[in-house]
């Protein structure tokens, strides 16, 4: 059969569906682009924000357009959350969840045979267990994503994330380990550690722990370079900062969630920090990695979300400067506390104010590339993609630059200084 997949959403729906590609080819079924005639459509669907949620029925419909007499399977978060959505939709014929996704290509292939519904979501709030779904390769041939976890506990009041994942589980650390020297024996050179709640890893154990995981990692003879996806800001120890400090293959980059910059909004959030522990640990971490390059999601437009909160928010990023921003507005989801809250921000207001980020995030991400420039900072860029003109790819401060071609090809690791501070991307020189 030929099989085609739309991902929609965060890294880790991308590392799970190159899973079940994985899976299907091993029943040597061919996996197609998701435009192409297909056999069968999996769609594998995203409800972190009603714009997600609107582009997983956008993927399904599109689906059931291009061949009505294909197999199409709805699974995700979206799908856990919401199952009855698509089991109402006519031509949908599987339909699951976050958990248990191995017995899709069963599924499937059964339907093939014999056309009638599948419905096979479990209750993810009292799911223990760490999917056993593994990566054999990844359409992107440089940069593998590689899941540790699964689930969170926070329970943010704007979040539905852990209703549709369910709670910490972490995945066994040689079954990490055994993974990523496969991957690095097919020729990748980074691999991105990612879950649900990354920083979170080990949380619910006590034989492994992130900061060890990644201790093992960067030892790997052929890798050149880890990088953590995201980390909260009360997931930083010692351990992991001296690992900063002196693994040379542990990329230069961290992800830390801000959400706001006001306390006050903060514990409306339901976030477990203040901005002064904020501010703090940022500085602690510059201190132990002078290089370190530090980006962050900010939400704006949260419900009672006054325009003095706001400029405290604008005022609180500048101070501590961030690399980059990825600005999101609020969005409510169903069965959170934030949803049913008052005073919920016109969307006339949260689009002007995300404007104001947009802008305050290219001031940022360009003040940060000066920096780079002015200093003659040396990094190191992985080389990603090449075409007829240049070549392009991240540094380890994932910061995306483009050298001349005849520098580097794709999947190499060069030595590179910046030539401008261009934002999203700059031009760099080759120096080693």
């Amino acid at each position: 059969m030929k099989i085609a997949f739309s991902t929609i959403g965060c890294k880790v729906n991308l590392y799970e569906t190159e899973a079940l590609k994985s899976l299907f080819s091993a029943r040597s079924h061919e996996i197609v682009a998701d435009d192409e005639q297909a056999d069968a459509y999996i769609v594998n669907t995203c409800a972190v924000t009603s714009t997600s949620a609107k582009k997983s029925r956008q993927a399904v419909r599109r689906a059931l357009r291009k061949n009505p007499d294909a197999v199409v399977a709805v699974i995700g978060c979206y799908s856990q959350l919401e199952k009855d959505i698509f089991e109402t939709i006519p031509g949908v014929d599987i339909v699951m969840g976050t958990t248990n996704r191995a017995r899709l290509v069963d599924h499937v292939e059964e339907i093939a045979k014999e056309r009638g519904p599948i419905i096979d979501i479990e209750d993810v709030t009292r799911y223990k267990t760490f999917d056993k779904l593994g990566v054999t390769a990844f359409t992107e041939r440089t940069r593998a994503f590689l899941k540790i976890q699964d689930g969170c506990d926070n329970f943010c009041s704007f979040c539905i994330i852990p209703f549709a994942r369910g709670r910490i589980r972490s995945r066994a650390e040689e079954e990490i380990i055994a993974e990523a020297e496969r991957l690095v024996d097919q020729g990748y050179k980074e691999i991105v550690l990612t879950g649900i709640h990354t920083g979170a890893y080990g949380y619910e154990r006590e034989d492994v722990s992130l900061a060890r995981l990644v201790e093992r990692l960067v030892k790997l003879p052929a890798l050149e370079r880890v990088r953590i996806s995201s980390l909260e800001i009360n997931e930083i120890d010692e351990h992991l900062l001296t690992l900063l400090a002196e693994e040379e293959k542990l990329a230069p980059h961290l992800h830390i969630p801000l959400q706001h910059g006001d306390d006050s909004v903060l514990r409306r959030m339901r976030r477990h920090y203040d901005i002064e522990t904020f501010k703090e640990t940022i500085a602690q971490v510059r201190r132990a990695l002078p290089s370190l390059a530090v980006t962050t999601d900010v939400i704006a437009g949260f419900p009672g979300e006054t325009e003095a909160e706001f400029e405290t928010m604008c005022a609180t990023i500048e101070e501590i400067g961030f690399a980059e921003l990825h600005v999101f507005p609020f969005s409510p989801r169903p069965n959170t506390a934030a949803a049913g809250f008052d005073k919920q921000v016109s969307p006339e207001v949260k689009k002007e104010r995300v404007n104001k980020l947009l802008k305050l995030n290219e001031d940022l991400a360009k003040a940060y590339r000066e920096d780079l420039l002015q200093s003659e900072r040396t990094m190191r860029l992985l080389v990603e993609s090449c075409d007829s003109t240049g070549c392009s790819g991240h540094t380890g401060e994932y910061v995306r630059v483009r050298i001349d071609r005849e520098e580097a090809q794709a999947n190499t690791v060069r030595t590179v200084r910046l030539r401008d501070a261009a934002y999203p991307v700059s031009t760099g020189e080759v120096v080693g």
